[in-house]
């Protein structure tokens, strides 16, 4: 089986892409000219240059394969250019899907997320049938996820063999760039947490999240979300977890939800506004903060086989990533405890 996978230089993108490999795939992976190869070193593959804002250039590439794994995206939550997001995610996604349909690609795997779910504020948890629209997409991110997600379900209406996998926050080693949720890790271990906010996460074991997107091609219903989650966690409960994983503290001020967005307006008009880097804080990353990102994966339980797996072995797993690899300075053996 030939499978071309775009984001396999990504965090979770690498982890599927062995997972294919794992199964005797033969893989053709799309990477950029700035693509950092790491994730995908020594792995038997093909590689492609190109670009989701130039699709049309990757049809030699998609003809002659038998799946599409589709899980590169932009994945930031502070951009200059909203449009820049907005090309890759959605225009990317819906152009891929056709060329993949002309060329005769038999089935695709779209990886959306969970951050298309409708949350609310309450910690309610949510599922894919959870009543949504765009107007509760807070941020470019989600919007542009939202959005590519109704292509791909478009195009499942219209009998493209699509499925649609919801990861919710996949965290494990290898998160290099890092994403944002792989930021928490790195900040606490660099001592920069020093009070946390009160939001919610779901957690999920990127090993667990890549073996669904090789189980969605036999299993998975064309047109069906499917959540891929894990374990339902508050900040504070998340980075005492880390705490007891490194014997670091975990930081005991609650910060109201007011002081966390004034902060943010501040960091994110002079730092990114004006020196043009990105802030370590956003209004829109706020006001998300605001809704606890609950969510069940009862539905992919039962139709993909999906297994909710503790995630203190990812969150360990990706502590020992970060510090073997110059993320943060080693801890002293009088405070690391379970690392």
């Amino acid at each position: 089986m030939k499978v071309f996978i775009t984001g396999a230089t990504g965090f979770v993108g690498a982890h599927v892409a062995r997972a294919y490999a794992a199964q005797g795939a033969s893989l053709r992976l799309l990477t950029r000219s700035s693509s950092n190869l790491a994730g995908i070193e020594g792995l038997e593959a093909e590689t492609v240059v190109g670009d989701l804002r130039q699709v049309e250039g990757l049809r030699v590439a998609l003809t002659g394969c038998d799946a599409l794994v589709h899980v590169a995206a932009d994945y930031r939550l502070w951009v200059r250019d909203p449009e820049e997001m907005m090309a890759a995610n959605v225009g990317g996604t819906r152009e891929l899907l056709r060329v993949a349909r002309e060329v005769g690609v038999p089935k695709v795997v779209y990886t959306s997320s969970v951050a298309t779910m409708g949350f609310l504020t309450d910690g309610t948890i949510v599922d894919e049938a959870t009543p949504v629209s765009v107007e509760a997409m807070i941020g470019v991110y989600k919007r542009s996820k939202y959005l590519a997600e109704l292509e791909a379900i478009a195009a499942a209406k219209a009998g493209q063999h699509v499925m649609i996998l919801n990861p919710t926050t996949p965290i494990g080693p290898g998160d290099r760039k890092p994403t944002p949720t792989g930021g928490i890790l790195v900040d606490f271990l660099n001592r920069k947490f020093p009070a946390y906010v009160d939001t919610g996460l779901n957690l999920v074991d990127v090993g667990e999240v890549a073996r669904m997107h090789v189980v969605a091609l036999e299993r998975g219903t064309p047109g069906e979300r499917y959540i891929l989650g894990g374990e339902n966690l508050t900040l504070k409960q998340i980075l005492d977890r880390l705490s007891t994983i490194t014997g670091l503290p975990s930081p005991t001020i609650k910060v109201p939800h007011a002081v966390a967005m004034a902060f943010a307006f501040f960091d994110e008009n002079f730092t990114g506004r004006l020196l043009g880097k990105e802030p370590r804080a956003t209004v829109e990353a706020v006001r998300m903060g605001k809704k606890m990102m609950f969510a069940s994966s009862a539905k992919a339980e039962r139709e993909l086989g999906f297994k909710v797996v503790p995630v203190y072995g990812a969150m360990r797993a990706a502590v020992e990533w970060f510090l073997a690899n110059g993320y943060a300075p080693a801890l002293k053996a009088d405070v690391g405890r379970a690392v």
